[in-house]
């Protein structure tokens, strides 16, 4: 038997460690798919988050004082920008899944030569570019209108990827784990929505109790809105090194979870 047989039979793949041109098709096809819907996808979240900055606007914001040295409004943006974000990331990968395990079309995913690590990036290359769109638009917008400007647009944009790539893993393993509609309804619903809307996206965490700040400060979303918050306008409620470092463990720990998942074929393999 010839070393290239003998590499073949342990079951090294004939077009090398990683599949580029799978794992690029894939992304593509993950990208290309909110593209398609971008009044959806793209267009929706952009006036779901002016509607939220315009009742807040309307309703509290002429009464309501400065809130971390800053005007309400100029707090409570950046929040209102990185809550649609998360929303928009786990949306794409949880719903890319969720809708082939429905229609039975997983398994032209399943077939080809991708691993599990490929598999997940391709995944997550649709959730991550889709919330960093978002996120520049809506930055775009709140400059024009508002004059909110990142003050440090580099750790903005890392916080926003991190973002995305977080929630993204996340809407993976629920996409994974659902079977039906009503149980990423309820993941949506009794998880992810509390996530983001409690933490610290409309209220500085300071004005909480000790316990419920404690509580807040356990919630890797309140990191990824604080290090967003720091980004556009150069004041948080705790350490952007601090954020980085939860978001970042955070962000590996759903990775890894995502990653067995899809390499054991959990929930997708008859």
């Amino acid at each position: 038997m010839s070393d290239t047989e003998y590499r073949i039979g342990l079951g090294e793949r004939r077009f090398g460690r990683v599949n580029w041109l799978g794992l690029q098709t894939m992304a593509g096809r993950e990208v290309k798919r909110f593209m398609v819907v971008w009044t959806q996808t793209l267009l929706a979240p952009l006036v779901t988050s002016a509607l939220f900055l315009m009742i807040f606007t309307i309703a509290i914001g002429p009464r309501r004082g400065d809130v971390m040295g800053v005007p309400f409004m100029t707090f409570l943006a950046p929040g209102i920008m990185m809550m649609t974000v998360i929303q928009n990331a786990f949306a794409n990968t949880s719903s890319s899944i969720m809708i082939s395990k429905i229609q039975g079309n997983i398994v032209d995913t399943l077939m080809p030569p991708l691993s599990g690590l490929e598999l997940l990036l391709g995944y997550l290359a649709g959730g991550m570019v889709r919330g960093v769109v978002v996120a520049l638009s809506i930055a775009l917008g709140l400059g024009l209108t508002l004059g909110i400007w990142p003050a440090y647009p580099m750790v903005a944009l890392v916080f926003v990827i991190l973002g995305a790539a977080f929630l993204g893993g996340l809407g993976v393993i629920a996409g994974i784990f659902a079977n039906k509609f009503d149980q990423m309804a309820a993941i949506t619903n009794f998880i992810i929505t509390p996530l983001a809307f409690l933490s610290g996206t409309f209220y500085s965490v300071a004005a909480l109790p000790p316990v419920l700040k404690t509580l807040t400060h356990m919630n890797p979303v309140f990191y990824l809105i604080d290090g967003v918050r720091f980004g556009m306008i150069g004041t948080s409620d705790s350490s952007p090194w601090l954020g980085l470092l939860v978001c970042s463990c955070a962000t590996f720990v759903v990775w890894l979870v995502g990653w067995l998942m899809l390499h054991s074929g959990y929930r997708l393999k008859a």
